[in-house]
């Protein structure tokens, strides 16, 4: 084992399976005490069992390291507390967030029902909002923290994910919001946006399965794609993150996987145009229709990827 976090205790939320369970091995591999919390529910959101994260415990446990299982379901507010709590009561401390827990309820914004868009964002926005929530004060005391929110590059997923992007990318303003008011808190928060293939991403795997039946796509490229898409491949960004060498790093969005490590940057203004100072009054429709496409819309029109 390693000793890069030695000393430290972390929480790895939807640490059971996927993404968050290579997070939670490669943190307790640098010899981080880790809280492994997943209720265990399908990819849907639906069921529950002890066992994913009580394997994952185990594994840690095998190779040398301390994790306990926590359970609770980060979109409950009393769980995401009972979840910090666990870290303190078990390890004494809380040095490192990773909030990566989730599920996917697709369809098309004409098809969703309430009840979709109310698990999607209540595990996802709410969820890393209420282990942060939580963790903050503890993390603010110690004035040590590295906050690890997941992001997504929800702006190139398939059509028919309008919640899951809304949570995503209320995740990223969270992400941004957080570092600035943190900053003199010795607490860094950033997020990743992971490339792996994971029980979410099921059914674009199924795709690619009906191209390799259909000779659109060769199973050696199918290999090579799986190979690319291990989620242990996103951990290591995470250890950094959560290392003391990214100390000086925060609020920012890095996509991580597949052999690539990448930064999202902040949105920033492009073009703009003022109005003059002597005018009174809001800028008259009439004015807009001449000067904007002459101007601020003088270039692209649409996103890059649209």
């Amino acid at each position: 084992m390693g000793d890069l976090l030695a000393g430290r205790v972390a929480i790895v939320t939807g640490s059971g399976r996927g993404i968050g369970r290579g997070e939670a091995l490669a943190l307790a591999a640098e010899g981080a005490k880790v809280v492994v919390n997943d209720p265990g529910v399908e990819g849907d959101g639906h069921g529950g069992s002890m066992a994913p994260a009580d394997e994952v415990v185990a594994a840690i446990k095998a190779a040398g390291g301390e994790a306990v299982a926590n359970y609770d379901s980060v979109a409950d507010w009393k769980g995401a507390q009972r979840l910090v709590q666990t870290a303190v009561d078990s390890f004494g401390r809380l040095d490192i967030v990773v909030n990566n827990a989730g599920v996917v309820r697709r369809g098309f914004m004409d098809e969703l029902t309430e009840e979709d868009f109310d698990l999607v964002v209540g595990v996802h926005l709410k969820g890393t909002f209420a282990v942060c929530r939580h963790a903050v004060p503890v993390m603010k005391a110690q004035r040590y923290g590295r906050i690890i929110n997941t992001a997504s590059n929800q702006f190139t997923l398939p059509k028919g994910r309008a919640a899951y992007a809304a949570a995503k990318g209320g995740i990223v303003s969270l992400t941004y919001d957080l570092a600035w008011e943190l900053q003199n808190d010795g607490i860094t928060v950033n997020a990743v946006a992971p490339f792996a293939a994971t029980r979410m991403t099921a059914v674009e795997g199924g795709r690619d399965a009906e191209l390799v039946a259909k000779g659109l796509l060769s199973q050696r490229r199918l290999r090579q794609t799986e190979a690319r898409t291990d989620p242990a491949m996103v951990a290591p960004m995470v250890v950094y993150l959560a290392s003391d060498h990214a100390a000086h790093v925060t609020g920012c969005v890095f996509r991580a996987g597949g052999g690539k490590i990448g930064q999202y940057c902040h949105p920033v203004e492009v073009r703009t145009i003022f109005r003059n100072e002597a005018a009174e009054g809001p800028w008259p429709v009439a004015e807009l229709i001449d000067l904007l496409p002459r101007t601020v819309l003088s270039g692209e029109t649409k996103a890059p990827h649209i």
